[in-house]
């Protein structure tokens, strides 16, 4: 029996089934990047616990009720609270030297899109975090949830445009407007954000009403920045990985001629990749190169109507062989 020669297709085809296993190795990335996610879980209820403290310094639950009434009586001009899940803290340095300001302000979100890096609204930092976070979920759509990873680096492109349109409808994501937490969310990002949202007093942005915190807890603040932080970096690093692999893989399978070798490669990295399912199987999966299955779907591509009778017959005939 003469060798099978390589093609692009066999080659994308045992490309495809390494990523697959690879994604599913457990590698130090990827306990890094489980560990950085766990992490996550671990600092939001407690950072928000202290946010709520120090909100609710700023603006007294009684006064943000005593509003709410007033605008029940005296109607729109009075409607000054608002729920917002960003804010601005900033602590009073002690000793600040000749060239540091005394105030002290940093920008913390706590909403699933919220900007993470201090760039300022619609950075990708907030795309980022809500990918890694809910990355099993959005892989279990099929959607390709590592896109911002995988394009680290590179210009805007309709490829990386249409996987992040389609993680954000996903996530129910619509964006965040600049201005207050009214957002139009649904879904998961909805869900998320609202375990996040105070009550403040003045709906305008967030950056003219900033919240005086101690120094301790400014500290904390930032401990929870980083880590949401440090969940975009693991998510990256595991990536990055698998991205080099499968670069050494590619350039292999370039060099092969025949798929045995492609083949012994995957034998050889632990991954079991059968010749003759990779024969049979186009790009997609779909078994239709064996003759047998072939004429089985043709011939049920026509006569699709079929009468009560007929149905009735073939019952019949189903329960006598069975």
């Amino acid at each position: 029996m003469s060798k099978i020669r390589m093609n692009t297709e066999l080659r994308n085809k045992i490309l495809n089934r390494y990523r697959e296993s690879a994604e599913q190795e457990n590698t130090q990335e990827l306990e890094a990047f489980k560990q950085a996610r766990e992490k996550v879980d671990s600092v939001y209820p407690k950072t928000f616990a202290l946010a709520r403290q120090v909100v609710e310094r700023a603006y007294i639950p009684e006064d943000v009720l005593a509003c709410r009434t007033l605008k029940q009586k005296y109607g729109e001009p009075l409607d000054v609270v608002a729920k917002d899940k960003c804010f601005y803290f900033s602590y009073a340095r002690e000793n600040p030297s000749e060239d540091e300001d005394k105030n002290v302000s940093e920008h913390f979100d706590f909403g699933l899109f919220g900007d993470v890096d201090d760039e300022g609204y619609n950075n990708e930092s907030g795309k980022k975090f809500a990918y890694s976070y809910y990355r099993d979920e959005l892989k279990a759509k099929d959607l390709d949830a590592d896109i911002l990873a995988k394009q680290n680096g590179k210009d805007d492109n309709p490829h990386k445009t249409k996987h992040m349109d389609l993680n954000n409808k996903a996530l129910g994501y619509s964006g965040y407007s600049s201005y207050n937490a009214h957002d139009n969310n649904v879904g998961i990002a909805k869900d998320f954000d609202k375990q996040y949202e105070l009550d403040i007093i003045g709906t305008s942005h967030c950056r003219s009403r900033t919240i005086a915190c101690t120094e301790q807890e400014f500290k904390v603040f930032q401990m929870f920045k980083q880590a949401k932080g440090q969940l975009i970096v693991c998510h990256q690093k595991w990536i990055d990985s698998i991205t080099k692999q499968c670069d050494a893989m590619k350039t292999g399978l370039k060099a092969y001629r025949y798929l045995s070798e492609g083949v012994e490669l995957m034998t050889e990295l632990g991954v079991h990749c059968d010749e003759a399912e990779l024969i049979r199987t186009n790009s997609t999966g779909l078994v239709i190169y064996n003759p047998v299955n072939l004429a089985s779907m043709i011939k049920g591509m026509k006569n699709t109507t079929i009468t009560r009778e007929q149905k009735i017959a073939l019952r019949k005939a189903y329960q006598q062989t069975n």
